[in-house]
This record gives C-alpha cells, sequence and structure tokens, in this order.
C-alpha cells in the first residue's frame, strides 16, 4: 500500500493498493482516477498503515481509500464500516470527511 498525507488546514490522507497506482477506472458515468502524484509517497506495510490512519483520525483528518487491501486495512483500524464503501469498475473506495 501507498500512504501519502497531504498537509493543510485538515490533513488530507490517501491510501490506496499498490498495484492500483496509476490507473483510471470508469463505469458509466463514474470515474475512479488514483493519480501517482495524489497516492503514491510512502510504501507501508499493513501494520504501519493501521498505526497512521489511527493517528491521523485522531487529528480530524480527511481520508482517500482505494483498493481491496486499503480498504482491508482501514476497516481493520476501525476507520470506515462496510457501508462506507462504493465501487467503480468492480474497485472498492471511500472518502471520508469529517
Amino acid at each position: 500500500m501507498y500512504i501519502k498525507i497531504h498537509k493543510s488546514y485538515r490533513n488530507v490522507v490517501a491510501i490506496c493498493d499498490a498495484d492500483l497506482v496509476g490507473k483510471t477506472f470508469e463505469e458509466g458515468k463514474r470515474q475512479l482516477d488514483v493519480r501517482e502524484n495524489f497516492y503514491k509517497d510512502v510504501k507501508v506495510t499493513k501494520e504501519e498503515a493501521i498505526k497512521i490512519l489511527q493517528k491521523q483520525s485522531n487529528n480530524d483528518s480527511t481520508f482517500n481509500i482505494v483498493g481491496e487491501k486499503s480498504i482491508q486495512t482501514a476497516i481493520e483500524a476501525g476507520l470506515i464500516t462496510e457501508d462506507s464503501i462504493g465501487k467503480i469498475d468492480n474497485i472498492p473506495f471511500t472518502l471520508i470527511l469529517v
């Protein structure tokens, strides 16, 4: 997984499965663009990602999460539930705005 934290008045945490970086998925009028410049920074393990997600959640960050592994990691971190997951071209994603 890759994770990138965009610093702003409220951090934006982008996390995605490594194999999805640079790809675009479309379904009808909906599009999911997993841009390298937005998602790719540090490659992390599941355990590292859980710690980062939990810490950033406590800091009122917003989150962009894409891919099976990244979504499962966010669930294990207690950040999201199955109800908050969407899919485009069978790729799971979620956007969390606090």
